[in-house]
């Protein structure tokens, strides 16, 4: 048994304790709609928003919060098909898949990196943004452990690339 099977294997209390909101209406359907935001759809808008709200100087901030996610994704991708560790759902019956995933593996947290990275760079740029996007980046890394699709190593590495490739995007 690999190592991350083996954390996995420790890690299946907590999948279960944090699926359990799924299986509740309210939470269920709220972390599912936060989940499909976090695919992209509230990033993606307010990466055009920003030009629309701020002015055109904005236009640097978008193009960066791209930049970052565009050089996160091939971290993401190799890590995906090199540690092909299976989901949460896929290894336990008891645990809940609420909504289809995207992909066949678990490790890292695509969802979590991409927001954890667009966080940082626009909070950089925009402080004031910070009561809209740090909620709901923390309800999109929560998400994607009720909906039964991720390991909680599986966010925390996530959020670990995502902030990496946000800081050093920043420090360049």
């Amino acid at each position: 048994m690999g190592l991350l099977q083996r954390i996995g294997e420790a890690e299946m209390n907590l999948c279960l304790v944090f699926n359990r909101a799924s299986l509740r209406p309210v939470p269920g359907r709220m972390f599912a709609v936060v989940s499909r935001l976090g695919d992209g759809v509230f990033w993606y808008v307010l990466m055009i928003a920003l030009p629309v709200i701020h002015g055109w100087e904005a236009i640097w901030a978008s193009l960066h919060m791209a930049v970052v996610g565009a050089v996160a994704l091939p971290i993401y991708k190799w890590l995906k098909h090199t540690t092909v560790r299976s989901r949460p759902c896929d290894r336990d019956a008891l645990i809940h898949r609420s909504v289809p995933a995207l992909d066949q593996f678990s490790f890292p947290s695509g969802h979590t990196m991409h927001a954890v990275g667009f966080t940082i760079v626009l909070l950089a740029y925009y402080p004031e943004w910070a009561l809209l996007v740090v909620p709901f980046t923390v309800l999109v890394a929560l998400s994607r452990l009720v909906l039964g699709l991720h390991y909680p190593t599986d966010v925390l590495a996530g959020a670990g690339i995502g902030a990496t490739v946000a800081l050093v995007s920043l420090a360049l």
